[in-house]
């Protein structure tokens, strides 16, 4: 179940509406290992959010990315980066502690993995589902959207983690990958990365065919032919 913003104090649906986060909730993460902060303890909780992408961008790379695409990958990291300190500051701020997650940051290069997966989180927090295509998938914004994490120990409403796939029977994402790194499997919580993802695979492709793009960091063709995506961009081409 989404918590709806009203249920949240006041001040932080105020500061997420101050920056036009219509996508955004809580998590508990009791039952996970997160990164610690400098006493070296966890967190129970986090914020998390996600920050649309450009559709018409988006929707123009599912043939391979683009330097608009590049640029925007860019730019949406660098605004999630600057929102997640600042909020990490406010909560500090309020008396709790609290601690950012960078978008994008890969700490381990041999597994190909970041200190905690934004999706995680964001599932937790009831915002979404992970896609045949490794990637977040919500109703409202598809998977055109790059993920933000603020882990804290402020107690809040947290969500009813999302624990079901809802691709259905669509593959498209599997067959339009150029590297063969997806699977195919259908996302449920606790199934490992390995069984929906090739990294090793998707990595090597990016950096062979794509480093001109930010080192080979982008492809992003699998979230741009998600028809939870295209439906975003139809709903925008259909207003007046």
């Amino acid at each position: 179940m989404f918590i709806p913003p009203a249920a949240f104090p006041s001040w932080l649906t105020e500061w997420m509406e101050a920056r036009t986060i219509v996508l955004w909730g809580a998590a508990d993460l009791r039952n996970f290992s997160t990164p610690r902060d400098e006493t070296g303890h966890g967190f129970p909780f986090a914020v998390s959010w996600g920050v649309p992408m450009n559709p018409r961008i988006m929707a123009g790379i599912q043939n391979g990315p683009d330097r608009p695409y590049a640029e925007e990958y860019v730019r949406v990291n660098n605004l999630i980066n600057e929102i997640s300190e600042a909020l990490a500051a406010e909560i500090k701020g309020r008396g709790f502690r609290a601690g950012p997650l960078a978008a994008s940051e890969r700490t381990d290069a041999v597994r190909i993995r970041g200190d905690f997966p934004h999706k995680t989180a964001a599932t937790r927090a009831g915002l979404g589902w992970v896609g045949r295509n490794c990637q977040l998938v919500s109703h409202r914004l598809g998977p055109w959207i790059r993920l933000g994490t603020v882990f804290t120990d402020m107690g809040l409403p947290c969500a009813e983690p999302v624990e079901r796939s809802f691709c259905g029977r669509c593959n498209r994402c599997v067959e339009a990958c150029p590297a063969g790194a997806l699977k195919g499997n259908a996302w449920h919580p606790g199934i490992s990365r390995d069984d929906i993802l090739d990294a090793r695979a998707c990595d090597q492709w990016k950096k062979e065919h794509y480093f001109r793009y930010n080192k080979g960091h982008n492809c992003g063709i699998c979230s741009a032919v998600c028809p939870y995506g295209l439906k975003l961009l139809k709903k925008k081409s259909d207003k007046p």
